[in-house]
């Protein structure tokens, strides 16, 4: 499929999927015209940098850490929000780091997560029925029937929303937050007294002794910035392709396309159809591409997908985010990399042990076990290593408040106080504490397998 066949607008002469109907083409129209004429998002130049050390994610040299919120709500846009999440995720992926050794790729699902796939393209209560609700780059949660209205006008603010935190976020990264000297700093007030904050005290007091040592000799943040900040990528699933395209560009160094609406871009279950809209749009643009694989997704399904999104080869074009469920994952996994191994693919392996772990609480809430979360990423990691391949990365739902969401985790959230701080817009998401739970499982497992390579290694050498 020649890229000569590709244009942005491609993708509108396809069947689409999850897509909202505007009743005002007209103001679609203009908005779309509108955007096109703003300032790139995000630039060429970063998206090829995440390119590149996502090829180290493929051959095993470093480790993928995507997470964020469900989907991003106009409501709570605010820079604490901002700031307890990026803390959180700093928090991490230095626990991550330090055990692995290896260096982690930090993309979160912000500044453009605004866009969500339903079940279902209306909802009824009380004998009502109305749209569902898309997230807020289309529709108000609000239910009635002018908020439920899809309104143009919202992916105006939806762009307005995601410069900010582009910009908060890039002021973080490199103007000192990051630095790992404030190691300590980056705990949050509502986990210092958790079970967790033990061992992240521990680790910190390692992390400043080490810095210590290497201020003593010569190395300190002050002459190598590596140590003081750090890089950090964005991504969304690439829902609405109207806003897609407007935000477009052609990159004045190569005459490429590239999406500079976030730095990588995915394509969800419910939209890889190969033939229809989404997986057009993304395979003509130059950014990495992620591609969610949950259970019905069948091996050659998977390798015509592969062929379509990245025809070279080139590692670190795509990432598969694997969403099966914790009871599914064995069943399912060995099958898919036992494929892409067969035709000598370079990708990266991703797990989403969320997405298919959700279930229905007492009193209605969608939620999700912790320990499904943990079961699944566990499995994800074992399927790996007995196929002889990377477990590369993990992709969650997260959030640096402190929710009551998912059940379960270090402080044994129960269905009942599910009602205290459920506060997501959309999916139950892992609060601070939970999610810094899922790091030291997934440092765990990282060490382990550098350890058995090491042993390898050392046995081989022998």
């Amino acid at each position: 499929m020649p890229n000569e066949c590709w244009s942005p607008a491609s993708w509108r002469a396809k069947p689409a999927e999850q897509m909202p109907v505007f009743t005002d083409k007209g103001a679609l129209a203009a908005v779309e015209s509108q955007l096109a004429g703003f300032p790139p998002l995000v630039f060429a130049g970063e998206a090829r940098k995440l390119k590149r050390m996502l090829g180290k994610v493929a051959a095993g040299e470093a480790f993928l850490l995507q997470g964020g919120d469900c989907a991003e709500s106009f409501a709570e846009h605010a820079a604490d929000n901002i700031r307890d999440f990026f803390r959180v995720f700093l928090q991490m992926a230095v626990v991550t780091t330090f055990a692995a050794a290896l260096p982690v790729v930090k993309l979160g699902r912000i500044a453009g997560q605004f866009a969500k796939p339903r079940s279902a393209p209306d909802e009824t209560i009380d004998g009502l029925t109305l749209p569902s609700y898309r997230g807020d780059i289309v529709n108000d949660i609000a239910f009635d029937a002018r908020a439920r209205e899809p309104d143009p006008e919202r992916q105006l603010m939806a762009y307005r929303q995601s410069a900010a935190t582009l910009n908060l976020i890039r002021a973080f990264a490199t103007g000192g937050y990051a630095n790992l000297e404030n190691a300590h700093g980056w705990m949050l007030g509502f986990i210092k007294d958790s079970p967790q904050s033990a061992r992240y005290e521990e680790l910190a007091s390692r992390i400043t002794e080490t810095l210590g040592f290497m201020r003593a000799i010569g190395l300190d943040p002050e002459s190598h910035q590596e140590m003081r900040q750090t890089d950090f990528y964005t991504s969304h699933e690439a829902l609405l392709l109207g806003y897609e395209e407007a935000l477009t560009r052609i990159d004045s160094t190569t005459g490429d396309h590239y999406a500079t609406s976030g730095h990588m871009i995915w394509i969800g279950d419910r939209t890889r159809n190969p033939d229809h809209a989404h997986v057009e749009y993304a395979r003509g643009v130059k950014n990495p591409i992620g591609l969610k694989c949950g259970p019905t997704l069948k091996p050659e399904e998977l390798l015509k997908l592969i062929d379509i999104l990245n025809p070279a080869n080139e590692p670190g074009r795509l990432t598969l985010i694997c969403r099966f469920g914790a009871e599914k994952a064995q069943e399912r996994l060995p099958d898919l990399i036992r494929a892409v191994q067969r035709e000598g693919r370079s990708l990266v392996w991703s797990c989403d042990p969320m997405h298919g772990n959700t279930v229905k609480a007492a009193g209605g809430y969608k939620t999700r076990p912790f320990d499904k979360i943990m079961s699944e990423i566990r499995t994800f990691f074992s399927v790996h290593r007995a196929e002889g391949t990377y477990a590369g990365g993990v992709h969650l739902e997260m959030t640096g408040k402190n929710v009551t969401e998912c059940i379960g985790g270090a402080r044994a959230i129960s269905e009942a106080d599910l009602r205290d701080r459920y506060h997501t817009y959309c999916d139950p998401r892992l609060n601070a504490e939970q999610a810094i739970e899922v790091a030291f499982l997934v440092a765990e497992l990282l060490k382990a397998e550098r350890i058995e390579r090491g042993r390898a290694h050392a046995d081989a050498a022998a």
